[in-house]
């Protein structure tokens, strides 16, 4: 089940019957209500953002180049890891990520966030380097490398939304 701009949208396996699914969608449908308004909302939140131009991406993306690697080598240590490369990237959807080879990837859109957000982000990704999931586990170990990161996180969950509208 998946709630796109288009609608819901509902796949399942050939042989599960038209009634099964039915039923499914009735006992889901809080769910899908809830999620449908919060497609709306970002979608009028998109709407009323300024984009961001061209020319203004590729000033992130420098800015991102200089700040971003050197959170990266303040935090490697501490967290005990090391990185291979670090790509900074326009995305519509995501933060950061970490690949399994050690590569990190992160958003030019975080330079229009405060340095603790991007700490916090820059951490949670380093701490994939030893979890790649988002186990209790790895989340002390975010945690006890960044003990805020839970303010931080709360903080881009509230407002990363609206700074993610502003991409084209």
């Amino acid at each position: 089940m998946q709630i796109t701009p288009e609608g819901l949208l509902v796949r399942a396996p050939y042989w599960v019957s038209r009634a099964e699914i039915e039923h499914f969608l009735r006992e889901k449908a809080d769910w899908i209500a809830a999620h449908t308004e919060k497609l709306r909302e970002r979608a009028a939140l998109a709407d009323s953002q300024p984009k961001l131009t061209a020319d203004e991406l590729r000033a992130l993306a420098d800015e991102a180049l200089r700040v971003i690697p050197e959170r990266v080598r303040l935090y490697a240590p501490l967290v005990g890891v090391t990185v291979q490369h670090i790509t900074i990237r326009n995305q519509r959807t995501r933060w950061g990520s970490c690949s399994s080879k050690g590569n990190l990837n992160f958003n030019c859109l975080l330079m229009l966030t405060p340095l603790e957000v991007i700490d916090s982000v820059v951490v949670h990704e380093l701490c994939h380097r030893l979890e790649m999931n988002h186990s209790p586990r790895f989340y002390a170990e975010v945690r006890r490398v960044y003990p805020d990161y839970d303010t931080w996180n709360r903080w881009l969950k509230e407002n990363g939304p609206a700074i993610m509208a502003r991409m084209r």
